[in-house]
């Protein structure tokens, strides 16, 4: 099992191949001047994930930085930095030889408030912007990305059991 702590949340990586804190990575290539990231790497038998997590309801967090999240997802203006951490992250780990398998992007949304339709909404504009689709033309060989998710911590223990985020503010609590 492989933990980590991305502010208040921790995640616990269970029965995986191999996983990295990749914000670190960045930042000790000296690169964050000129890439994004995403904050884990999973390495699966068959796959990778791609891991952004999003806390907006960070107990340091102002009502105001709260609202001003909630705006940016609402007029999805999130999802283009969204989009860069990934592109980023993906040439990163292609330049690096690494990426030879499928690559899911996986988003956590941290906040009580967004629930399931604004998930939803959110995931299909994501979706658009990536792409996830390859070209008409078929001059692709693999997709970019070849699926990708937005959860909030609640969606997300439930479908990823093996990967649950806890608040530790909250005592450890989901």
């Amino acid at each position: 099992m492989t933990t980590f702590t991305e502010g208040d949340l921790q995640v616990e990586f269970r029965n995986i191949e191999d996983a990295r804190k990749f914000d670190d990575v960045i930042t000790d290539e000296k690169l964050s001047h000129c890439m994004k990231s995403v904050d884990f790497i999973v390495e699966l038998p068959n796959q990778y994930l791609f891991i952004e997590f999003k806390d907006p309801q960070h107990p340091e967090s102002s009502g105001k930085q709260q609202q001003q999240f909630i705006r940016e997802f609402q007029n999805r203006s999130l999802n283009e930095d969204l989009k860069y951490k990934y592109r980023d992250s993906f040439l990163y780990e292609w330049a690096s030889g690494r990426a030879d398998k499928p690559v899911y992007y996986l988003v956590l949304i941290a906040l009580d408030s967004i629930a399931a339709p604004d998930l939803n909404a959110n995931l299909d504009d994501l979706k658009r912007k990536l792409p996830l689709q390859v070209p008409k033309s078929k001059s692709w060989t693999r997709p970019i990305v070849a699926g990708c998710g937005v959860f909030n911590l609640g969606s997300w223990n439930q479908r990823f059991p093996d990967y649950p985020v806890t608040r530790l503010s909250a005592g450890g609590q989901p």
